[in-house]
């Protein structure tokens, strides 16, 4: 056994399970687990994840309990979807420093014993950030010193620097209303505001004669880490408001913690991972050679959402339409519903309600029962495990490449798998995608481009999403996918972050996301290369909120470049099988 299991082994489990104790108690939540990851701490769906103390020797309890009262503190008082959808970069670390000082002394409020904990912590994070000072990016350091002002702590002497001081001066208004938030909201508007307010400084567009920095530390530049000499000579004249929005909305190279899309590979402080707390900042370039601007991955944003069409269909196909069409998908999949009944009704675990007073006997209460002669309850009745706990959705792509036998073949699927799961008593939705010309949002774009607005950070301009129901969780009417259709282009990220939002939503103990698609991502206006960045980021997230998700290729192996659990469909004919044994060893997987 080597030493780090030996570690566990000795007090691990025990630590574990005391720290999955205090979970429960804190966030009153009974399921919750922790465990321990080298990529804590994050918060997941049921599960709260504390970096692993046997790669760290050195790391307290008390800190790894800090850890746990961050954790829970998030968990409770937080809104972690409105800090994921921010871009990973500078803003969204603030966000992050600032919401988790208020969600601390919220629980502090609550628990005021966790305030050494807390404490404890901190001179955790106060030691990191010492670590991995001289490698640090200005933004970073910046970062820092504001989660040091919002715990009302004073920076070191190395800390100290001129231009930095001089930043958190001139943003002594926005720090107030900062310590102020309120919401998880008030924490991203804060953190919006500082970022501005810094930017107005380097770009000179505030009267302040005390900030000044190096040539190559700003909080856009990404150029060199901060390790270079402090000096005070002034920035370049330059507008860096220009690529402003460039720099929030690029996202750096996806961190240890995924989970976290707010949260930066270069974070200090309370949120870092204890890994990223063992690497220091990149350089310049990545793996390639080249600009590491180039090589970070993109989120495809339109211009405008207000044109885009959500359609519940739900119940309105054609009754003979459905029927006929149901038929058909009964005799391709009857005997694997059956073969599947089979399975999941010997895989059910069974558990006993004891005292009771009917059912059956109790062989456990037979002394009792002897004893005791007033005792009435000596049964026990069975109480099946909520292995069918599991939400489906069905994501179709109605990009026009589908047209004829395609769409046909996933009509027919959607229609096999819902009657399926719905006869086995899991509850399931089928939606469909495609994205269509709209007249007004090309008026809006020619009137953009006619202003001068500055257009670069969008990739979709003419054409809305049709995005269409064609059955929701809980309807028993499954007439509507009969209606199933085809469009024109297949925007997949924007569909896909559509159709997990309405998954997460649904209350469920599993959530599954099966994607049918016959290509890649693809709108007529967008950049194609943008379009496939943005899948990848959206999978990765969505992978990471404890969704399962499966990609089936229709006649294309392009899911293969995209989702981690895929498979791909060379014959048409074999779709609903196929799809049919893929979902059906998912739901026999615990």
């Amino acid at each position: 056994m080597n030493a780090r299991h030996a570690l566990r082994d000795a007090r691990g489990f025990a630590f574990e399970s005391t720290l999955g104790k205090i979970a429960r108690v804190l966030t009153g939540q009974y399921g919750v687990a922790v465990v321990f990851s080298p990529d804590g701490p994050r918060v997941e769906p049921g599960r709260i994840v504390i970096p692993d103390y046997a790669l760290e020797g050195g790391v307290e309890r008390d800190v790894l309990i800090g850890y746990l009262d961050l954790l829970v503190a998030r968990a409770k008082h937080a809104s972690p979807g409105e800090l994921d959808a921010l871009p990973r970069g500078v803003t969204a670390n603030l966000a992050q420093v600032i919401d988790d000082r208020r969600v601390c002394a919220q629980l502090l409020d609550e628990y005021p014993g966790a305030r050494w904990f807390i404490g404890t912590l901190r001179v955790h994070a106060a030691e990191r950030a010492r670590l991995r000072w001289p490698k640090l990016h200005w933004r970073d350091r910046l970062v820092w010193l504001v989660e040091r002002a919002l715990w009302d702590e004073q920076p070191t002497a190395a800390e100290a620097r001129h231009s930095l001081l001089a930043a958190l001066h001139a943003a002594g208004d926005i720090l107030t209303q900062a310590r102020a938030s309120g919401s998880t909201a008030d924490s991203i508007d804060a953190a919006h505001a500082l970022v501005a307010r810094v930017r107005a400084l380097s770009a000179g567009d505030v009267n302040t004669m005390t900030f000044t920095a190096g040539p190559v530390e700003d909080i856009d530049t990404d150029t060199a880490p901060s390790s270079a000499p402090f000096d005070d000579s002034p920035l370049p004249d330059a507008d860096l408001a220009d690529h402003a929005d460039e720099a929030d909305n690029v996202a750096t190279s996806p961190p240890a913690d995924k989970s976290r899309g707010a949260q930066s590979e270069h974070a200090v402080g309370m949120a870092q991972t204890l890994a990223g707390a063992q690497q220091p900042s990149r350089d310049s370039h990545d793996a390639t050679g080249g600009p590491r601007g180039f090589a970070r991955p993109q989120l495809s944003l339109p211009l405008a959402t207000e044109f885009d069409e959500i359609t519940d269909l739900t119940g309105q196909g054609d009754s003979g339409a459905w029927r006929e069409l149901r038929a058909r998908a009964r005799a391709d999949t009857a005997p694997l519903k059956d073969k599947l009944e089979r399975a999941l009704s010997a895989d059910e675990r069974i558990r006993w309600r004891r005292e009771q007073e009917r059912g059956e006997l109790d062989r456990t209460a037979l002394a009792r029962l002897a004893t005791s002669p007033g005792y009435r309850t000596p049964f026990r009745t069975q109480r099946p495990s909520k292995g069918r706990d599991v939400a489906v959705t069905l994501l179709i792509d109605r990009s026009g490449s589908m047209a004829g036998r395609k769409i046909e073949l996933a009509r027919l699927c959607a229609s096999a798998l819902c009657d399926a799961l719905t006869q086995l008593s899991f509850d399931c939705e089928v939606l469909g995608y495609c994205s269509l010309e709209s007249a007004p949002m090309r008026q809006l774009y020619e009137r953009q481009r006619a202003a001068g607005a500055d257009l670069r950070r969008y990739n979709r301009f003419v054409e809305r999403l049709d995005l269409k129901v064609y059955k929701r969780f809980g309807a028993t009417d499954m007439s509507g996918i009969a209606a199933l259709d085809c469009g024109h282009e297949n925007p997949d990220g924007e569909a896909l972050a559509w159709a997990a939002a309405r998954l997460a939503d649904h209350p469920a103990g599993r959530r599954i996301l099966m994607v049918f698609s016959d290509g890649y991502p693809s709108t007529g206006d967008g950049d194609p290369q943008v379009l496939r960045s943005d899948l990848r980021e959206r999978v990765a997230a969505i992978g990471q909120r404890g969704i399962e998700l499966v990609g089936i290729g229709v006649l294309t192996d392009a899911v293969e470049d995209f989702y981690p659990h895929n498979v791909v469909v060379s014959r048409l004919a074999q779709l609903p099988s196929t799809v049919f044994s893929v979902l059906s060893s998912m739901l026999l997987v615990r």
